[in-house]
């Protein structure tokens, strides 16, 4: 069972027609590193628990760690990806608190000298307009070990009889980016937090140096709000609503803090700092803990790592080679597709983007490649809860599908046929249409027949057919089809019965 607050919530418009919200956006990404950021161990996921550790991500007296190189070379990649300045010369810090899933008894990360500072993001609402988000920083630290709470009904400690630790995941390296306060949202506040973790995440996986799956954690975003009511420069106070892990949860938590602050505020309470648990089954958050500031977490630099100091050669080499910008990209395809910007927000959402322009890459015409994707194929992944890439098909075989619809050997329904059969694992699209028989009758022989059958059984509809009224040939063409088990090319079946019964077209 949840563990809930009795809070009445001020109705959205009403919080909004008195206060200015104000956010800050943390987001934790996990690099897909194959080693961990200061020591050796496999990153892997699925490995038995605390099967992946050694003395240094252990905390264990004496271990001492070495920089991953290739999580400073991302690093640096998300820093120029945002437009952020990247650090000359930045160092790590010990950010000291005692938790049980972090061994050591202090974050290896980084405090005032971040590697990648004071940059932005543009990113774009659903009605077109564009939003730019500044960057405070962007810096490398390790992740925690994870705990499992067992006994209680939520998975939370709150009720558990005890908890487990797994420690393959401390010390995976982790970029954070922190944003500036983001103002001026208005009432489209949680629009926009949406909108940002979204082009982060698109841009993250553009830049190859994290799968960024929120679902599996691998990238998950704090929402921190507060409230000041119109006119005030001042911020409020603020919670922190940690660890949520999809783009929906993001704008429903920012939305609920809104409407509880406002609530709050109105009744002439207080404002708590305080992080916050968010609950997807409702959208609501409950109180964690009070929130520390940066003193209570006593930083002092790492003693035992050398700083970082990026050489300017390699910093503008790593600039030349990044890749075309999500935002540009999605531009420049919606020209060369020819479709609407709805249409490709609709596509991105399916995350089917990267997978059309693989199947066009593989041979299919763009609207060939979009209808499987956007259709037949998306209403697969919805029945079975699957993401669009992750079902049991190629875009090669998407293309070979839509090749052989153009060459006429399939129409639409057989097509939807073969998408079935290799889905279901019985081959590639050659074998299903050969197993099932599935080609397109093209014999004109046997077709002539079918269509002679039709009109014999149906003489009104002929009659009606030769005295002009053509469109009644649909049904002598839906007769046909049957007779045919779909195998008809439709468009030649109606031809034949226009010419059989003297008709134009």
């Amino acid at each position: 069972m949840t563990v809930t607050e009795h809070v009445s919530l001020v109705p959205y418009e009403d919080a909004l027609a008195t206060y200015d919200p104000v956010m800050g956006l943390e987001v934790h990404v996990e690099l897909g590193t194959r080693t961990k950021m200061f020591c050796g161990c496999s990153t892997e996921l699925g490995a038995d628990p605390n099967s992946q550790t050694c003395p240094t991500c252990l905390g264990m007296p004496g271990a001492l760690p070495v920089v991953n190189a290739i999580g400073v070379e991302s690093a640096v990649k998300i820093g120029l990806a945002l437009n952020c300045e990247i650090a000359e010369w930045c160092r790590f810090a010990r950010k000291n608190y005692f938790y049980p899933d972090m061994p050591k008894n202090f974050q290896t990360s980084q405090y005032d000298e971040p590697i990648a500072f004071n940059g932005y993001l543009d990113v774009q609402l659903d009605d077109g307009e564009i939003f730019r988000v500044e960057i405070e920083r962007a810096h490398m630290e390790e992740d925690t070990g994870k705990s499992l709470h067992v006994g209680g009904a939520t998975g939370r400690i709150q009720g558990a009889s005890h908890s487990l630790l797994d420690y393959n995941r401390a010390g995976i390296p982790l970029i954070e980016i922190v944003t500036k306060p983001i103002e001026g949202a208005g009432a489209r506040a949680p629009e926009v937090a949406k909108a940002y973790v979204a082009e982060l995440r698109e841009l993250i996986k553009a830049l190859d140096v994290s799968e960024a799956r929120m679902e599996q954690g691998q990238m998950r975003c704090d929402v921190n709000l507060s409230l000041r009511p119109h006119g005030r420069t001042k911020f409020g106070t603020r919670s922190e609503t940690k660890n949520v892990n999809s783009l929906r949860s993001v704008e429903r938590a920012a939305r609920y803090e809104i409407q509880r602050h406002a609530a709050v505020l109105n009744s002439g309470g207080t404002i708590i700092q305080e992080t916050r648990h968010f609950h997807e089954e409702d959208g609501s958050t409950t109180s964690g803990r009070v929130k520390e500031e940066a003193e209570d977490y006593r930083y002092f630099p790492e003693p035992d790592l050398v700083p970082i100091a990026p050489a300017r050669a390699w910093v503008e080499e790593l600039r030349g080679g990044l890749p075309e910008l999500p935002r540009l990209r999605r531009k420049r395809l919606r020209e060369e597709w020819g479709v609407s910007e709805h249409d490709m927000q609709s596509m991105l959402n399916a995350g089917a983007v990267d997978l059309i322009t693989a199947t066009i890459e593989a041979g299919a015409p763009a609207d060939q490649a979009r209808k499987w994707w956007m259709g037949e194929l998306a209403r697969s992944a919805n029945e079975t809860s699957t993401d669009l890439a992750a079902l049991p098909i190629t875009p090669a075989q998407v293309a070979r599908v839509a090749e052989l619809v153009t060459a006429g050997d399939l129409n639409d329904k057989l097509a939807r046929q073969v998408l079935e059969g290799v889905l279901a694992g019985e081959g590639d699209p050659d074998t299903v249409v050969e197993k099932r028989g599935l080609k397109v009758v093209s014999d004109e022989g046997a077709l002539g027949t079918a269509v002679d059958e039709a009109i014999a059984a149906n003489p009104a509809i002929a009659d009606k057919i030769r005295a002009g009224k053509v469109a009644a040939a649909g049904a002598l063409v839906g007769a046909v089809m049957k007779a045919t088990r779909g195998q008809a090319d439709a468009a030649r079946v109606r031809d034949l019965i226009l010419e059989r019964l003297g008709a134009q077209g």
